[in-house]
């Protein structure tokens, strides 16, 4: 019997939020792909004598993703032949805009056997660590989320998106800071209130996490002039406006 290769969840940075299986498979682990952004106290769980593999991929960074993505998978299937431990080690969460479905297609395809380790992913690090309850009773039921960046830099929903948020869905926006005069621009030609309010989070669950807030028709200057570091999460809607009184 071969060792299950291991797509894991790393949570948005701060170690203390790993899940204890994430932390015992990394303890355990004698090969580690990691992505960008994994933070290096995580990467210190690691034992000494695994080997620590960067394969990271960011959005638009001129390189051939699919080139990438094939290494990624050639990694896996090697380690598995060889029956060492492999983990795949994903930021946030592997199945929420963490490319999970590719990898778990291609290790389907070649019959190798793994497991997926859910992990906390930022937007909802970001709204327990500012405590925005981003569902509440009597006040929502749904939550919405969206990523702001895509393959083909097109936005072809946010008519839908926009009715969610005039009917009361938070909106968790991932990767949107770039686009964010664009996002905003779109919410407000769908009718969404210019005074909606929004929240941009930095680094969550780092010890220089950061946030700005503002509501749609103020806040991309906002965010002209308070510049924030990536990776940062964006939070739309209802929910943020019991934030506003305590900033």
């Amino acid at each position: 019997m071969k060792h299950t290769v291991s797509i894991v969840g790393a949570g948005p940075g701060d170690p203390d939020l790993l899940t204890v299986k994430a932390y015992r498979l990394l303890k355990n682990a004698d090969v580690v792909l990691y992505d960008s952004l994994m933070g290096e106290e995580i990467l210190k769980v690691i034992p000494d004598n695994a080997d620590k593999i960067y394969v990271g991929k960011t959005h638009c960074d001129k390189q051939s993703q699919s080139v990438r993505q094939e290494r990624i998978n050639n990694l896996m299937l090697d380690g598995y032949l060889k029956n060492r431990r492999v983990v795949r080690l994903k930021t946030g969460d592997p199945l929420i805009f963490g490319r999970g479905g590719e990898e778990i297609r291609f290790l389907k395809e070649h019959n190798v056997s793994y497991e997926l380790v859910p992990g906390v992913t930022a937007g909802i690090a970001a709204a327990n660590n500012f405590q925005i309850p981003i569902t509440e009773r009597c006040v929502n039921t749904t939550l919405l989320f969206c990523t702001g960046t895509t393959a083909t830099n097109e936005f072809k929903q946010f008519e839908s998106i926009a009715l969610m948020i005039k009917e009361g869905t938070p909106l968790v926006l991932y990767m949107g800071l770039k686009n964010i005069d664009n996002i905003i621009e779109q919410l407000l030609l769908y009718d969404v209130s210019p005074s909606t309010k929004i929240a941009a989070i930095s680094k969550v669950s780092y010890v220089d996490q950061s946030m700005i807030s503002g509501d749609l028709s103020n806040f991309a200057q906002i965010v002209k002039d308070n510049p924030l570091p990536t990776p940062t999460v964006i939070l739309i809607g209802q929910s943020v406006e019991s934030l506003m009184e305590k900033v």
